[in-house]
Order: structure tokens, then C-alpha cells, then sequence
């Protein structure tokens, strides 16, 4: 059974960084494209930021580029979401995911297979 487990959530200050860390476990990591996704109150789930089965390819939402990084280490099992300049309205809980096409990478929530149970991001103002 594939299990993901993300951890790093907190509270931060608006300007602030926060590493997100999502393990995964029950299948062979590095045959999984990986996603980070983040919901908010009332509000849908979306995409992030997905990374290539090799990590040689990522993809991320226009919002975030230039100040997260999606990364991974296929060693440690491990996805990584280093988060920098946070705002307060990027407040919502953090979901990684897996695709077990392993080519995509990309921002439909659909071709993802496995969730994590998702940690908290709170900043404030």
C-alpha cells in the first residue's frame, strides 16, 4: 500500500520560508511523478508545483514561480517543497501526491493516484 506522509507546516510570517517534506513508502519512489497541491478554506484544491520521475523536469503554478522549489531526493523516498516569500493569502493545508505515470508532471489533479494526508501552512500578516 503506497503511504505519503508530508510534514513542515507551521505558522510563518508574510516574507517568511517554510520546507515542506512528503515520504513516501510502498512502492518504488523514483517510478512516481510528484505533485504538491494546497487548499485553502471554501475554497478548491490547486496545483502547486509536480516534479518528473528523474526530478530533471518540474512545473510550477504561475503564482508561486521564482519563489518555491520542488525538488527531490529518490534516495530518501522524499519530495521537498522549499516555500519563500509566503503571503498570508497562501495560507491552506498542502497535499504531495503521486502519479504513477511517472512522465507527467503536470497540474491535473486527476492523473494523480496517491494523496498525503496534508500539513497546515499558516502566515500571517
Amino acid at each position: 500500500q503506497v503511504q505519503l506522509v508530508e510534514s513542515g507546516g507551521g505558522l510563518v510570517q508574510a516574507g517568511g520560508s517554510l520546507r515542506l517534506s512528503c515520504v513516501v513508502s510502498g512502492r518504488t519512489f523514483s517510478s512516481f511523478a510528484m505533485g504538491w497541491f494546497r487548499q485553502a478554506p471554501g475554497k478548491e484544491r490547486e496545483f502547486v508545483a509536480a516534479i518528473s520521475w528523474r526530478g530533471g523536469s518540474t512545473y510550477y503554478a504561475d503564482p508561486v514561480k521564482g519563489r518555491f522549489t520542488i525538488s527531490r531526493d529518490n534516495a530518501k523516498n522524499t519530495v521537498y517543497l522549499q516555500m519563500n516569500s509566503l503571503k498570508p493569502e497562501e495560507t491552506a493545508v498542502y497535499y504531495c501526491a503521486a502519479a504513477s505515470s511517472g512522465s507527467y508532471y503536470g497540474p491535473a489533479l486527476n492523473e494523480y493516484d496517491y494523496w498525503g494526508q496534508g500539513t497546515q501552512v499558516t502566515v500571517s500578516s
